[in-house]
């Protein structure tokens, strides 16, 4: 039903000169409709409200309504006589609007409030509509559409999802808020979480692992206990930049999380040895940042130093963890092998302070744009690591763009990860048998083929002239004949 508005919105932005691409695209969109949101929550608060013999406050009020400034109407019908539009519209935006909306989080009574995300998300963002007469059109598609009943959130998360997939796609900035659904529905089947556990992620982009959680928990006859427990007191997250923040926020109101208890902060800001068991969960899912480079004074947080921002992430979502909590990380898959202090300090913590009981190998082009491969290190915090199981993905054909990885390449490996079961795919490998030194985990199947032995570089040339030599003859044999 929403997907010709979508489609619209894209056509009017495509004429936006202030918007240059697929991170813009979602970004604006994201901005409007999330105001568009909240003026739909506020309509329900005010209706039941009414119905309880109630007052209501409204969180937005004033000219800052969306029906006053955005969608004013007149006998139901839309009225253009008191619409703002053109220099008018974006003035009013710029100068009125989001310093209205940023002041919010000076006022609000708590990080955990819809009154902190909103003025959160609009102290972070910039409008980039420079035609009032593009975002008018843009605001009236985005009023047509309505956060009213589930299936209509259903059908919204649908296609933001396709957008932020499209922007992941869509370079490399891009890909750092998107992880593979079918690979995160995975890490989730295998962590299984259930109703009371919290749920962290730290590096939390689009919030794809906290909306696949919730929709995995989630249940229609559930109780209005167990629903207010997912709504308020189940996911939790923390990302660095402002887009992701923004992103994140939106993703989870579409998927029907009214607050997300999604921080703006860095995560790595935090010293590991000051986490206390207040600030700890359950259970982690994440695909933390690779590479980056994070400053002296953030290494100074964790026990390992390293440049790797990943590896800083992963001491965090250890400390993180209540004992007998269970995590699922992507990480490059280097980490396995890398020989640096850091590389093995980090191994053996990981395998000394928990149970790293599975290790899910994902084939190239798993995260399209990536140049790295990745695996997905699962652990149970609170007990040294015996055997670990290994699972090496391979789907049968090339991943990309036209081709991406989909729930049915994995279905065998949830299956057999239930039991640690052996197969040509599977495997374990007994800690004791490790490198002592190295604690090296790599990947490496025993039930592979074994590859022809390199031969010598002599041996090489050789053949290289003897086939040189017979292609002479050949040659003289067919002059012969001319």
């Amino acid at each position: 039903m929403y997907e010709n508005a979508f489609n619209s919105i894209e056509r009017s932005l495509r004429a936006e000169e202030g918007i240059a691409n697929e991170l813009d695209y979602v970004e604006q969109t994201s901005w409007v409709l999330f105001l568009k949101y909240l003026h739909d929550l506020e309509s329900d608060r005010r209706d039941r409200a009414e119905l309880e013999g109630r007052d209501y406050t409204p969180i937005i009020d004033g000219e800052f309504r969306w029906d006053l400034w955005a969608a004013p109407k007149k006998d139901g019908e839309f009225d253009h006589n008191a619409a703002l539009t053109g220099d008018d519209m974006v003035q009013f935006v710029d100068r009125e609007l989001f310093p209205y909306l940023a002041r919010f989080r000076d006022t609000a009574t708590g990080p955990d409030t819809i009154e902190y995300k909103i003025g959160e998300v609009f102290t972070e963002l910039r409008s980039k509509f420079r035609s009032g007469y593009i975002l008018r059109d843009v605001l009236e598609i985005i009023d047509g559409l309505h956060f009213n009943t589930q299936a209509d959130k259903h059908e919204l998360s649908n296609l933001y999802e396709t957008r932020i997939r499209r922007m992941g796609n869509a370079g490399r900035n891009g890909g750092e808020y998107y992880t593979p659904r079918p690979l995160i529905r995975a890490m989730i089947q295998v962590t299984d979480p259930k109703i009371g556990e919290t749920i962290y992620d730290g590096a939390v982009g689009s919030a794809g692992f906290l909306c696949e959680a919730y929709d995995h928990m989630r249940r229609p006859d559930m109780s209005a206990g167990d629903y207010e427990t997912l709504q308020r007191r189940t996911f939790f997250g923390q990302e660095k930049k402002s887009l992701a923040y923004v992103i994140g926020i939106m993703n989870m109101v579409l998927h029907g999380i009214e607050a997300p208890n999604i921080v703006h902060t860095n995560s790595l800001n935090e010293n590991v040895m000051d986490i206390q068991e207040k600030d700890r969960h359950d259970i982690v899912l994440a695909n933390p940042p690779f590479g980056g480079g994070e400053r002296k004074e953030v290494q100074q947080n964790f026990p390992i130093k390293s440049g790797e921002t990943a590896y800083l992430f992963l001491q965090h979502f250890i400390r993180k963890l209540r004992a007998g909590g269970r995590a699922a990380v992507v990480i490059k898959n280097t980490f396995l092998s890398n020989t640096d202090n850091a590389s093995v300090a980090l191994r053996r913590e990981l395998l000394e302070s928990c149970r790293l009981h599975t290790v899910l190998d994902c084939p190239q082009g798993t995260f399209q744009g990536a140049g790295v491969k990745t695996v997905v290190l699962f652990f149970e915090k609170g007990e040294p690591t015996q055997r670990v199981w290994y699972y090496q993905l391979d789907p049968g054909r090339s991943l990309g763009k036209t081709n991406p990885l989909n729930d049915d390449d994995l279905a065998e490996f949830v299956t057999l990860q239930k039991g640690f079961e052996l197969s040509a795919k599977s495997w374990t490998v007994e800690v004791v048998n490790l490198d002592a030194e190295t604690m090296d985990l790599s990947v490496k199947n025993p039930n592979a083929p074994e590859e022809a032995p390199l031969r010598e570089p002599s041996e090489i040339i050789a053949d290289m002239l003897a086939r040189d030599a017979e292609t002479a003859q050949i040659l003289e044999d067919i002059r012969g004949i001319l």
